[in-house]
Parts: C-alpha cells; structure tokens; sequence
C-alpha cells in the first residue's frame, strides 16, 4: 500500500519550521538589541567584535542606502518575490535532500526577518560589528547570518552532494 503521508511531509516544505525558528529568533534579538542600545552606541563584547545599534536603508553592506526611499520598496519586493519563489522551489524538493532543504528554509527565514523590518521600520536593523583594528566588516544582524549560511550550505551541496545524472 502506496505512503499516505501528506504532500508537506513528503517534500521540502517540512523544513519551514527552520524558516519560521529564524524570523522569530531574528525578530527577538532586533527588539532586544533596540530596547537596550541607542542608535550607533557601541558596546564593546570582544577586541574584535562590538554590539551596535544600526539601521540600514539599503541591501547588503548598504547598497544604495542613500538612494532617496524608493529602494525601501523595491528591496522589500525583492525579498518578498525570492520568499515565494523559495516557498514553491521547497514544495519540489524531495525531504530527502536535506542540505538542499535546509539552506533554502534558511535563506527564506532570513529574507523575511529582514523584509519585516523594511515594512515596518523602512530599514533593516542590524547590530552584529566585528572589525580588525580600525576595519569594520559592516553590521549584519541574524536573518543576515541565516541567509549567507543557507548560500554556503546550498554550494555545499551543488558541489558535493546534489545528485549527479550520468551522461548518455
């Protein structure tokens, strides 16, 4: 007799738990780290690395931050057509890939923390500053760690694990 589990848990959409575990984590400590810190106060927590409040109006490391608002908008859809393409790119994928899976519901749980912001706040806040001396890697917050892991996790697994179809 065939397997009568429902569609979600035969394929990739199992993994929207990771998804929805990152926005909230993400969404946590934004409203921890708002509370606590004034805009641009520093807080020194190792010699490399420092909790700062930040807001970022742009994309990663503040692309086109000073571009006039409609970038709000246009990084907001963005973020909001790559969560629908993720959400029906993780139906087809089988549960069984689950590096696959698992960077996708990353990828997708760090895009909405960070459109949730530019909806509401018109910004992304970000509080994450390491540097090297007088260096700064620009600040990130969670949902930006979530999506670089889930990029890295997913070349993972094109490189290494993803099945390979012989040649004719």
């Amino acid at each position: 007799m065939p397997d009568k589990k429902p569609a979600y848990r035969q394929s990739g959409l199992i993994w929207l738990g990771i998804s929805v575990f990152i926005v909230i984590l993400d969404q946590l400590t934004k409203a921890l780290v708002s509370q606590n810190l004034e805009y641009r106060q520093v807080i020194e927590i190792l010699p490399v690395f420092n909790l700062t409040l930040a807001h970022n109006y742009g994309a990663a490391f503040s692309m086109l931050s000073q571009a006039g608002g409609w970038q709000r908008w246009f990084f907001a859809a963005l973020a909001a057509t790559a969560s629908i393409l993720i959400i029906g790119w993780l139906r087809a994928v089988p549960r069984s890939q689950r590096c696959f899976g698992i960077s996708l519901a990353l990828i997708l749980g760090g895009a909405l923390g960070n459109l949730i912001d530019r909806l509401i706040f018109g910004y992304v806040i970000d509080f994450l500053d390491f540097y090297w001396g007088s260096a700064h890697f620009p600040a990130f917050n969670l949902a930006d760690s979530a999506i670089t892991v889930g990029a890295v996790l997913m070349l993972f697994y094109s490189f290494f694990l993803e099945p390979k179809s012989k040649p004719a």
